[in-house]
C-alpha cells in the first residue's frame, strides 16, 4: 500500500509529523523557495515518470541562492533524495513532488535573511489535473499586475511572491473564469498565475520575454523545443501587448501543474475557433506522451522510477 511520507530535517517521516513551529520565520514572511515537480505514472510500463527533475532543482537552487538559504545539498543529492522517497512513498498514480526550502528559524521580527537558518523538506501527494475542464479554458485579464523582477524576482519559484499569483486566481475564478492572464506594471502580456503564455498567429507561435517578469518555465522550454524540433515551427519571444490576444488563432498556457492548457475565450470573447486550436492539439499530444515516458528521444527528460 502506499505511504504518505516525507523528507524532513535529514531524514524520512510521515507525512503527519513533518511540522514547524508557528513562530517559523517562512510562514511570517514568505521566506521560502519551492519547486513542483510531476512525476507521472505509466501503467503500461509500470513506472512512474519524474519529468525533467534535474533542471527543475537547478531552478531551485537558483532560487537559493536568491534567498540566501543555505541547504547542504546540490542537485545530484536533491534527485537521489526524491528519488528515494518516491520508491519508499510507493504511489502508482499521477503526483505532484514538493520540495521547499525556507528560512527555519523561529524568531519573528527579524528581516535579515543572511541571520537566518534554513532547512529543507521534501513531500509527494497525489495529483491529478490542475485545472478540471475538458477542452479550452475561459480567462480573464486581471486586474492585479504581475510583480517586477526590481520588487520580488519572479523567475524563480519564491513563497512570498506567489500572493501575486493567488490574487489573481481568486479575482478570475470568483468571477466565473477558469484562470488569469496577468500584464506587467507597463501593460505588456506577462503571464498566467501560475502557467507561462503562448499565441499562435498565422502559423508562427509568439511568447513573451522572460524579462516581462515571468517564471523561467521548464514546461515552457519543453513546449518550445516540441514546437521548434518536432513540428518545424517558428518561436517569437518579445514583448505581447494586451489587445493581441483578442486576434491571436490560438493562445494555450503552459506549467508544471497545468501541463498545455487551450485558452478558448478571454474577456468574453472568443480566440480562434473558440476551441483547441490544431497546433495547440499537437504540442499536447507530443508532450504527454513525453512525460508518460513513451518517446525515447527524450528518454533523458524522464527519470523512471521502479517500484515494486
Amino acid at each position: 500500500m502506499p505511504e504518505a511520507l516525507a523528507f524532513f530535517r535529514g531524514q524520512v517521516v510521515p507525512l503527519s509529523e513533518a511540522k514547524v513551529s508557528v513562530t517559523t520565520h517562512a510562514l511570517h514572511y514568505g521566506t521560502a523557495v519551492f519547486e513542483g515537480i510531476r512525476g507521472n505514472w505509466n501503467a503500461d510500463h509500470d513506472k512512474l515518470y519524474v519529468f525533467r527533475m534535474r533542471d527543475h532543482y537547478e531552478r531551485f537552487i537558483q532560487g537559493c541562492r536568491i534567498m540566501m538559504l543555505d541547504i547542504p545539498y546540490d542537485v545530484d543529492t536533491l534527485c537521489n533524495i526524491t528519488l528515494d522517497l518516491l520508491q519508499r512513498c510507493g504511489y502508482k498514480e499521477d503526483l505532484y513532488i514538493r520540495p521547499l526550502a525556507y528560512k527555519s528559524e523561529e524568531r519573528v521580527a527579524n528581516l535579515n535573511l543572511q541571520e537566518l537558518s534554513s532547512d529543507f523538506t521534501l513531500m509527494v501527494v497525489p495529483f491529478g489535473a490542475y485545472i478540471e475542464v475538458d477542452g479550452a479554458i475561459r480567462c480573464c485579464t486581471s486586474s492585479w499586475r504581475r510583480v517586477d523582477d526590481t520588487i520580488i524576482p519572479p523567475r524563480v519559484k519564491i513563497s512570498g511572491h506567489y500572493v501575486n499569483s493567488i490574487l489573481a486566481k481568486t479575482e478570475a475564478t470568483l468571477s466565473g473564469f477558469d484562470e488569469a492572464i496577468m500584464l506587467t506594471q507597463d501593460g505588456n502580456v506577462s503571464e498566467g498565475s501560475g502557467e507561462n503564455l503562448f499565441l499562435v498567429s498565422n502559423g508562427v507561435i509568439h511568447t513573451p520575454l522572460v524579462a516581462d517578469n515571468n517564471l523561467t518555465g521548464i514546461t515552457r522550454d519543453s513546449a518550445i523545443r516540441i514546437a521548434t524540433d518536432e513540428l518545424g515551427l517558428d518561436i517569437v519571444e518579445r514583448q505581447i501587448r494586451r489587445s493581441e490576444l483578442y486576434l491571436a488563432d490560438e493562445i494555450f498556457l503552459t506549467g508544471t501543474a497545468a501541463h498545455v492548457t487551450p485558452v478558448g475565450e478571454l474577456d468574453m470573447r472568443p480566440i480562434g475557433e473558440g476551441g483547441v486550436g490544431p497546433i495547440t492539439q499537437k504540442i499536447n499530444d507530443m508532450y504527454v506522451d513525453i512525460i508518460a515516458g513513451n518517446n525515447p528521444k527524450y528518454a533523458d527528460w524522464c527519470a523512471a522510477v521502479p517500484l515494486e
